[in-house]
């Protein structure tokens, strides 16, 4: 199975709402590793890699986020897989 990364930017009502935790969640559901974190101008930013069906997944998560969001837009960057992550964290820097 080919292997993908995706690096994602998602607006709207995203933070506050679980979001990042519930992303993590489904992230390791899926076997997928990377991360997910805030950014300052409200949006959430995330790299997903993995098999290239399991991000395809993520990525339709992403679309709906968790039960109290409200998702507007989803910028997906495809990315060359890199294989650098372990895992999957939420991220807390700016």
């Amino acid at each position: 199975m080919a292997k993908t990364r995706a690096h994602v930017f998602i607006s709207g009502r995203v933070q506050g709402v679980f979001f990042r935790s519930t992303t993590r969640s489904k992230a390791k559901n899926l076997s997928i590793t990377g991360w997910v974190k805030n950014l300052k101008d409200g949006r959430v930013e995330a790299v997903f890699e993995g098999e290239d069906d399991k991000v395809k997944e993520m990525l339709d998560f992403c679309h709906e986020g968790s039960s109290a969001a409200q998702v507007s837009d989803v910028e997906i960057n495809w990315e060359e897989y890199q294989g650098e992550f372990s895992g999957f964290e939420i991220r807390y820097e700016w």
